[in-house]
């Protein structure tokens, strides 16, 4: 004789099919929406890039407990959209030249690698099924097979928001280590120019200073002439 079939749990039925509603890729993405959003909220009505340069415990300034906090602090504020020329910035005005950037760049990496893992977990899979189109098809396929070498050139190009960088590679298939060496050796000569402006802001005749301003104005009226040259193409074709 065969067993008999012990009847299902009342609610049984109902709770999986709960699960995977809310596993479902559509309810992560509506949850990184969320996320985002209120990340964004957040930052527009504490302003916590002026926090960070303004009201920070003087007790702490220059130590190294200072530079960690700071860099947490700046992962964390990337992740909520504060601008990261504020934040470099701040990092230079704060701890000067060599430990702004230091905190600087752990901070870039730290809320590139956050950006990039909310991506993967809550965005990936409801988003790869909208990868159609030439541009967005080759796009992925650029970040997926090459992904070091494309990341790495995104990020020494200052046209290139930072978050639609993270959030881009999340989508692709890049691998995490991929992702984050690229974010930190890219972002260097950028972050150091802003740093550097930071901890010379006082003295803005000094060589330091003017150089670094300098190095920041090229590289913005570079990448104003690709984004318009590309353009043009585009709109010729």
């Amino acid at each position: 004789m065969l067993a008999p079939v012990p009847a299902a749990r009342p609610g049984t039925g109902l709770a999986v099919r709960c699960t995977k509603a809310l596993l479902s890729p559509w309810s992560r993405l509506s949850l990184l929406v969320a996320v985002l959003l209120g990340a964004a909220t957040t930052m527009l009505l504490l302003e916590p890039q002026r926090l960070l340069a303004a009201d920070w415990p003087a007790r702490l300034d220059g130590s190294a407990v200072a530079v960690l906090l700071f860099g947490a602090a700046y992962g964390v504020c990337t992740v909520a959209f504060v601008p990261r020329p504020v934040l470099n910035i701040a990092a230079g005005a704060l701890f000067g030249a060599q430990a702004g950037l230091a905190a600087a760049l752990a901070g870039t990496v730290l809320g590139a690698g956050v950006s990039f893992a909310l991506g993967r977990v809550l965005g990936q899979d409801a988003l790869r099924t909208l990868v159609r189109g030439r541009w967005l098809k080759a796009a992925d396929g650029q970040l997926s097979r090459h992904g070091f070498r494309s990341m790495l050139a995104l990020r020494l190009f200052p046209g290139v928001p930072f978050a639609a960088a993270n959030y881009c590679a999340a989508v692709s298939r890049m691998g995490y280590p991929a992702f984050l060496g690229a974010t930190g050796l890219g972002s260097v000569p950028n972050t150091a120019a802003y740093v550097v402006a930071g901890s010379e802001a006082t003295s803005p005749t000094s060589p330091a200073f003017l150089a670094a301003m300098g190095f920041i104005v090229l590289t913005g009226v570079g990448a104003a002439v690709v984004v318009w040259r590309r353009r043009h193409r585009l709109s010729a074709e």
